[in-house]
């Protein structure tokens, strides 16, 4: 029989990294086979849930390869900016998003730019970074900005200059009725969809507080389980420590579901290279300071020890 894909807890003394693990090698080996938006075909499976303990200020980082957390946790701080222009991220180094305006740049002007004279354009020409550099309302602006309107006669309506916080108001529902099921907020604004670069992956988030603890749920619809989960997993977890932080109350366990989850039929290295390791280690994120709000940490409030992972492994990124 195969092994089941949804795993409730882990195997006791078992690392947290095996059921990640396992689901790769289930997927590299018996999952389907599947044409994608991209062109490049993945190997798939439909509905997974992984779950780890943030207690004790656990942090679930892989080990068995090098996770560049400080890109994922500047990616977190961005989003929570509600900026869509890739400028702030490229000055701080962080180039995870660059694939996507330079795609569009290239097939609309015919200029076969290359990546590092895009992205110095970006830094330098702030009119060329409002032209090419936004990406639509993806993530952050959702999440800190979702579009507001108010009648304004005869049917019609207007939209607000402000939208709504997500992030401020689910903050204000823990503290205040923190038994609420409604704890959630989404990027998945169907009306924006196609103005985005990419449609939001990890999409809605939802956060329950029990004995002092707060635990939250990820919903991801699409996963690129070689490249794109180190950064959710550790992105999630970061984001339930710091409201956790913000609410007065203990960390307690992220829970992460995805929809279509994948590899990439171009990853063979990545995948066989990582299956060949094993995980090891119990890394630990300290925040090192409590701001007056969860839009004022900055990249210094976090430090990540016992942190020693194996090599990178480096692979595509499909567009």
């Amino acid at each position: 029989m195969d092994r089941p894909l949804e795993i409730d807890r882990l195997i006791p003394d078992q690392h947290y990294e095996q059921q990640y693990l396992d689901l790769m090698r289930r997927i590299w080996t018996q999952g389907d086979e599947r044409v994608d938006r991209t062109g490049v075909g993945t190997r798939a499976v439909f509905g997974v849930t992984m779950r780890f303990d943030l207690t004790n200020d656990a942090i679930p980082l892989l080990t068995t390869k090098r996770v560049f957390w400080k890109t994922a946790a500047r990616e977190m701080l961005w989003f929570l900016t509600g900026d869509t222009n890739i400028r702030e991220l490229v000055k701080q180094k962080v180039y995870i998003w660059t694939d996507w305006p330079l795609d569009k740049y290239r097939r609309e002007t015919g200029d076969d730019i290359d990546r590092d004279e895009f992205e110095q354009r970006i830094i330098e020409d702030e009119a060329f970074a409002t032209r090419w550099g936004d990406l639509g309302p993806v993530y952050g602006k959702q999440w800190v900005d979702w579009p507001r309107y108010t009648p304004a006669g005869e049917g019609l309506f207007r939209r607000e200059d402000k939208g709504i916080n997500q992030i401020a108001a689910l903050i204000e529902g823990i503290k205040n009725n923190p038994g609420s099921r409604r704890h959630i907020f989404t990027g998945w604004n169907v009306a924006e969809l196609d103005q985005m670069a990419l449609p939001p992956c990890h999409k809605t988030y939802q956060f329950y507080v029990s004995k002092g603890k707060l635990s939250g749920l990820l919903y991801q619809r699409s996963c690129d389980l070689g490249l794109g989960f180190a950064f959710n997993v550790f992105s999630a977890a970061l984001l339930i420590r710091m409201i956790a932080q913000q609410c007065d109350l203990e960390p307690g366990e992220l829970v992460w579901n995805g929809g279509d989850v994948h590899l990439y039929l171009n990853h063979s290295e990545l995948v066989e290279e990582q299956l060949s390791r094993q995980p090891s280690g119990a890394p630990k994120l300290k925040i090192l300071r409590k701001p007056d709000s969860v839009f004022q940490y900055d990249i210094s409030d976090f430090h990540v020890q016992d942190y020693d992972p194996q090599a990178h492994i480096s692979a595509p990124v499909a567009v």
